[in-house]
C-alpha cells in the first residue's frame, strides 16, 4: 500500500511493542529504519534477528532520548531523514498524592522531553530537504486522564500541545507533525495490569477488546506517507471508540 523506498525513518523505542510493529511496517515498505532503544540489548538483538531478512535496512541505536547530548550525538550519525516516530514511553503509575518526584520526573523526561529532544534535531535535518513527517505516539490517556496516571497523562497531553505548536512553525517547509493516540493496546506496557482491571477496561471499550500493535502501525504509516500531506497538528485516536 505504501512505498517508502529511498526514505530514512527513525522510530524511538523501535524494537518492542508498538515501536517494533511500526519499524517492521516501514521496513516492509522499503524504508531504511533506525530503531532506537535504551535498555535491553537482548530484546533489541532478538528483534534484529527476527528482521534479518531486511539486512542493513534496519539499524539499531542505543541511547536515552531524555538526554539532549545523547540525542545530538545520535543525529550526527544520520545523514538524511524523512520520518520520525516518537514512540519511546514508560509508565510509573500511582495516585497523584502518593507519586514520588522521581516517578513524575522520569515519565515526563522520557515521554515528553524525549519527544522535544528528538523533534528539535529532526526538524533541523528536515528543513534542509523541505520535507518531513513527525508522528508522536501519544495516548488516549492524555485526553481522558486515567486514574493513577497523572504523570503519564500529563506527558501525553503535552505531546499533543507540543505538536500543535511545532506543526505551525514548520508547515511552510512541508513538514507535518501529528499524533497517534492509542487506547488499550496489547503490549508490554500494560502486561502488568491486574486481570480484574483488564476486564474492567475492556468493558469500557465499545469494541470490547484491546487493539493490536499492527492496527496502530497502519495509522502511523498513513500519517508518514505523502498521502497525508494536508494533515498536520492533529491527533488520530486508535482506541476502539473508547
Amino acid at each position: 500500500m505504501y512505498n517508502f523506498e529511498n526514505q530514512t525513518a527513525i522510530v524511538t523505542g523501535g524494537t518492542r511493542g508498538i515501536g517494533a510493529a511500526v519499524t517492521k511496517a516501514l521496513l516492509e515498505a522499503g524504508a531504511t529504519v533506525y530503531a532506537t532503544y535504551c535498555r535491553s540489548d537482548e530484546a533489541a538483538n532478538v528483534f534484529k534477528t527476527e528482521m534479518n531478512s531486511f539486512g542493513d535496512k534496519l539499524k539499531l541505536a542505543k541511547f536515552d532520548v531524555s538526554k539532549m547530548n545523547e540525542c545530538e550525538a545520535f543525529f550526527e550519525t544520520v545523514d538524511d531523514l524523512h520520518i520520525l516516530v516518537n514512540n519511546s514511553g514508560i509508565r510509573k503509575d500511582n495516585i497523584a498524592a502518593s507519586m514520588s518526584e522521581d516517578d513524575w520526573d522520569m515519565v515526563l523526561n522520557i515521554n515528553l522531553k524525549g519527544t522535544f529532544n528528538m523533534s528539535k534535531h529532526a526538524v533541523l535535518k528536515m528543513m534542509k530537504n523541505r520535507y518531513g513527517r513527525i508522528i508522536n505516539m501519544s495516548s488516549i490517556g492524555g485526553m481522558l486522564g486515567l486514574s493513577g496516571q497523572a504523570n503519564y497523562a500529563a506527558s501525553k497531553a503535552g505531546q499533543i500541545a507540543l505538536s500543535k505548536t511545532l506543526s505551525k512553525e514548520v508547515a511552510k517547509r512541508k513538514i507535518t507533525v501529528n499524533n497517534v493516540a492509542p487506547g488499550f493496546i496489547e503490549t508490554e506496557l500494560i502486561k502488568d495490569l491486574p486481570e480484574d482491571q483488564v476486564k474492567a477496561y475492556k468493558s469500557q471499550v465499545p469494541m470490547k477488546r484491546f487493539g493490536s500493535t499492527d492496527e496502530v502501525a497502519h495509522t502511523v504509516m498513513f500519517l508518514a506517507s505523502e498521502k497525508a500531506s494536508y494533515i498536520t497538528g492533529t491527533t488520530i485516536e486508535v482506541s476502539g471508540g473508547l
